[in-house]
């Protein structure tokens, strides 16, 4: 069954993560408790595979009730069914926030097109200790519905024990005595609780007949991660044995889809991992591949989201908003990969009118197609900088500090076998043709400064670079400036300290600057550098859109005019110099919604304009990606964007003609998932390579995945045909 990153065995927490749970055990029966994941049927080590699933079962419905008690979901059933409460992370609320948002959208519109009908029935399929009926029935859906829930045996008992035992459930479902009657647990006047095991049909057919289903009225088919863990031959019969036997019928699944990328490989692993492997990725890898399968199996209406299109198009803007203030939260990247890799399918027959609960409500650009990849570009690991601990991070930042010398600074990986928020420098230094790697001291007055995440680093001279911002934790304040100061000879062969120094502002000028996911980046006015910081987010504010222009080196604040249409407020965008100005590319916007847009800002006699870049065909919306300038051609390497049929690889504009160009990342030699957010990369212009330093996050309920090695990217032939 799915678990969630609290879970044992999960890999190590984020910076953003409470630290592992203890598995709860069931109330009733000291028994692990099971979520409706559990429902793991087919083949015939059925047995040994249900309890594997089992034995981690519980994380499921302790998320769902951590989510409650922070009020993302409103369940007040959960706490009765759920067991031992622990409190979850952020990241693991919103995804339990959008699965149980996606199923009672489509259940009570169910409920409200059949609502002038006499009977109506639902058939919750894997119910484990779901709160659906309870809550139903507590909102006066039930008035002529039957709900029947299947599950394993033991399942079913011990539930049964545990509404038994609780008045304030007994009271709500009644008992008419027809339990212990086969493989009836639980009987009340509309609510029946079976044990059967999915995978055998007729003995599933005739459990259902015995406890009342009728075939001949409305019924709504619930599958919520079930089907996936059934070999495909038997959840394709059950779809299908549905399809036949029921004239009016609606079926409603969430599970996982795209096995394919970085993201899918990990969830796969995860799975394989607990010996509850994902058998229907292989055959219905998509979405599309999910309709078909519907529709090629005797139901004649079909639509399909996934999570990302659902929240954007199904759930109202100020319930979006509601959900994006519950509490503190800065992985963007892992909840939008998280929704790609999951959907909702609503099929039906024979309803009408017809049922179609996921129409949006609201018109968004459709981006489920395909992206246009105009070729490929080859990615190698750079051997010499394998196994270096220091350099499996992210949220980090690499700088160029001279030619062929590179420092990385902060984030989150991996040090001395540990994942923790990194303390330490690494130097990279490439000679003779071979980059090496050595770890840096450093001389830090307050630890605090060496621990930031989603900081900038500007080097302003070969001995001095300027950080700017970052954070430790969502829910603190931004942190300050401070000057790093290393000597003319710094590289991996021989690294020297890097000395820290705090810098000095008035406190008011300190305030504006604290800030994280913003852009600094280096430029001219009428001949004096500056530095230019821009956008970002703060504790305060989700994303902000104001800009400072800082002279250095003294690091004062300078009033330079600037003119033109603003640009929208953003974090996670790109920023690059580039003729005297900065180039703006993409970003989140104040909505979590990716921007495709692209603003220079111009340098003109009295100041600066914003002027936006026009792009064909228009570039597709993403955060979280790095960029660079080569021969008036603009880069973008990586990043997160909701075409979840692909993932963002390296897009080349051409800043004269608009011409926008993508080019998937040919992974083939690479023996890890390579995930391109929360990296950093440098570009070396005379090779035309990208050299790719760390990346990757903690990925929902699957792990932490950190990029083992840096990557070397090569441009030379599609900056060459460009």
């Amino acid at each position: 069954m799915e678990r969630d990153s609290t879970a044992a065995g999960a890999a190590a927490p984020s910076p953003r993560s409470p630290l592992g749970a203890v598995r709860p055990r069931h109330p009733a029966s000291g028994g692990p408790c099971v979520s409706r994941d559990a429902m793991l049927v087919g083949s015939g080590s059925a047995v040994s595979l249900s309890r594997q699933v089992q034995s981690t079962g519980g994380s499921s419905a302790v998320s769902k009730c951590s989510a409650a008690a922070r009020g993302y979901i409103q369940d007040r059933f959960l706490r009765l069914l759920a067991g031992r409460r622990r409190r979850r992370a952020p990241l693991i609320h919103r995804g339990y926030y959008i699965r149980a948002r996606a199923v009672d959208h489509c259940v009570q519109d169910f409920l409200l097109k059949t609502q002038s009908l006499p009977r109506t029935q639902i058939l919750s399929l894997g119910a484990g200790f779901d709160s659906l009926y309870f809550r139903l029935k507590d909102m006066g859906l039930l008035r002529h519905t039957v709900v029947y829930e299947v599950d394993f045996p033991n399942v079913a008992c011990q539930k049964a024990t545990l509404i038994k035992g609780m008045k304030e459930l007994s009271a709500l479902v009644g008992d008419t005595g027809g339990e212990g009657l086969g493989a009836i647990a639980f009987s009340g006047e509309d609510y029946k609780l079976l044990g059967v095991d999915l995978s055998e049909l007729s003995d599933l057919e005739r459990i259902l007949e015995e406890a009342g289903l009728n075939n001949e009225i409305p019924t709504l088919f619930i599958a919520e991660v079930v089907l996936t863990y059934m070999e495909n031959t038997r959840s394709d019969a059950l779809i299908q044995w549905a399809a036949e036997h029921f004239p009016q019928a609606c079926f409603v699944v969430y599970e996982q889809v795209h096995p394919e990328d970085a993201f899918g490989h990990v969830m796969q692993q995860h799975f394989s991992q607990l010996s509850t492997a994902l058998h229907s990725l292989a055959q219905y890898p998509d979405c599309e591949a999910q309709q078909r399968r519907f529709l090629g199996k005797g139901w004649t209406e079909c639509s399909v989201m996934d999570m990302n299109e659902f929240f954007t198009c199904c759930i109202p803007e100020d319930e979006q908003q509601r959900v994006q203030t519950l509490e503190p939260f800065d992985e963007y990247e892992e909840w939008h990969l998280k929704c790609s890799h999951y959907f909702v399918l609503a099929a039906s027959k024979g309803m009408e009118p017809s049922w179609t609960p996921l129409l949006p409500s609201v018109t968004v650009p459709h981006q489920a197609g395909p992206v246009g990849m105009a070729g490929s570009v080859p990615a190698a690991v750079c051997a010499r900088l394998s196994g270096i601990p220091g350099l499996r991070r992210y949220g980090h930042h690499s700088v160029l500090i001279k030619p062929n010398v590179i420092l990385t600074t902060g984030g989150f990986g991996e040090e001395d076998g540990q994942h923790c928020r990194m303390r330490n420098f690494h130097v990279l230094s490439k000679q003779a043709g071979c980059w090496e790697a050595a770890c840096v001291t450093q001389n830090i007055p307050d630890k605090r400064w060496g621990e930031r995440l989603y900081h900038t680093v500007s080097c302003v001279s070969d001995t001095l670079a300027l950080v700017v911002g970052g954070r430790t934790s969502p829910s603190s304040a931004g942190l300050g400036m401070l000057w790093l100061k290393f000597p003319k000879t710094c590289n991996a062969s021989g690294p020297d300290d890097v000395a820290v120094e705090l810098v000095s502002l008035p406190a008011a000028a300190e305030a504006a600057l604290l800030r994280w996911r913003h852009s600094t980046t280096e430029m001219t006015f009428k001949g004096e550098q500056y530095l230019f910081v821009y956008g970002g987010r703060s504790a305060l504010e989700p994303v902000l859109g104001d800009w400072y222009f800082l002279h250095t080196p003294e690091l004062s604040y300078t009033a330079i005019a600037v003119e033109g249409a603003l640009p929208e407020g953003r974090h996670s965008h790109s920023a690059c110099s580039w003729e005297g100005g900065v180039l703006i590319a993409g970003g989140l916007g104040a909505a979590e919604q990716p921007l495709g847009s692209v603003f220079l800002l111009r340098e003109l006699e009295h100041g600066f304009q914003w002027q936006t870049i026009e792009t064909h065909p228009p570039l597709v919306p993403r955060y979280s990606h790095t960029a660079h300038v080569h021969d008036g051609k603009l880069l973008l390497v990586g990043g997160v964007w909701f075409h979840a049929s692909s993932v963002p690889g390296v897009t080349v504009i051409d800043l004269v003609t608009g011409l926008c160009l993508d080019y998937v990342i040919n992974v083939e030699h690479l023996e890890w998932p390579l995930m391109l957010h929360n990296h950093s990369s440098i570009f070396l212009p005379n090779e035309k390579e990208l050299l790719v330093i760390g990346g990757g996050g903690n990925c929902f309920s699957f792990g932490t995945h950190l990029n083992p090695e840096p990557v070397c990217l090569s441009l030379s032939s599609i900056l060459i045909s460009h």
